[in-house]
């Protein structure tokens, strides 16, 4: 079973793979993994636990203290997210701290979970997505926004090219996946100022960018990797 989940179907995928699990039929990647990946905070939570370099975050619900969660990331320029977006849909760039309340004061009236997080300016609109297989990186590219645009994602008009990691770039996205209990995945990364960040591990990665981007066969090698380890009964065994 190769689960191919959207973002909005996660309780109901993730309960139909669970069935399937519990029948005993092998899943690319296990329904509680699916679910720790989806889950921003979490996933967030368990990278940091394992030193995994990550951008300054705050969590916030319906706090009244805004200047201190500004100050807690460094303050303005910074990146007001909404827990449960995707695809980019729910980030907001703050370029001053008058925005960045107004921003956070707006999301708190509506009643969701935001977190803000330390804009990675040096960045510059660009991010790197690393595709693992099995523990290991088979394919990167490195996705630039369009003009004026700080979010690099494809479906918002960014671009995207073959790209070559560094060994702490590769390493981390290595490290993220096992970190999630995930056995394929995209780690989404920045290159900051000291070292890659983390922004996000993606359980159901899309195929069409990074395949035409690097040139490798993903979904081929995503097929032999089932092929060689579909008898395998190892259990997620992450704590959180």
């Amino acid at each position: 079973m190769i689960p191919r989940i959207g973002a909005s179907k996660t309780f109901y995928g993730t309960a139909v793979v669970r069935q399937l699990e519990m029948r005993g039929v092998f899943a690319l990647n296990d329904s509680q993994a699916i679910a720790r990946s989806r889950d921003k905070l979490r996933s967030m939570q368990l990278l940091s636990r394992h030193g995994i370099g990550l951008p300054v975050t705050g969590f916030a619900h319906s706090t009244k203290d805004v200047d201190g969660v500004i100050e807690a990331v460094g303050g303005a320029p910074l990146v007001v997210k909404l827990l449960e977006g995707t695809q980019g849909i729910g980030v907001v760039l703050c370029e001053t701290k008058k925005a960045a309340e107004s921003v956070i004061e707006a999301f708190r009236g509506l009643d969701v979970n935001i977190l803000v997080q330390e804009f990675i300016r040096e960045a510059q609109g660009a991010d790197i997505r690393a595709f693992v297989v099995g523990g290991k990186v088979i394919a990167a590219m490195l996705r630039q926004g369009a003009p004026g645009e700080f979010r690099s994602n494809l479906h918002r008009g960014g671009t995207a090219q073959s790209v070559k990691l560094t060994p702490q770039e590769r390493s981390t996205a290595v490290r993220s996946a096992k970190a999630m209990g995930l056995r394929i995945c995209g780690v989404d990364m920045l290159r900051s100022n000291h070292g890659p960040v983390v922004m996000e591990v993606n359980s159901s990665p899309g195929l069409e960018g990074i395949e035409s981007a690097s040139g490798v066969d993903v979904a081929g090698m995503i097929v032999r990797y089932i092929e060689q380890h579909s008898t395998s009964k190892k259990r997620d065994r992450i704590k959180g």
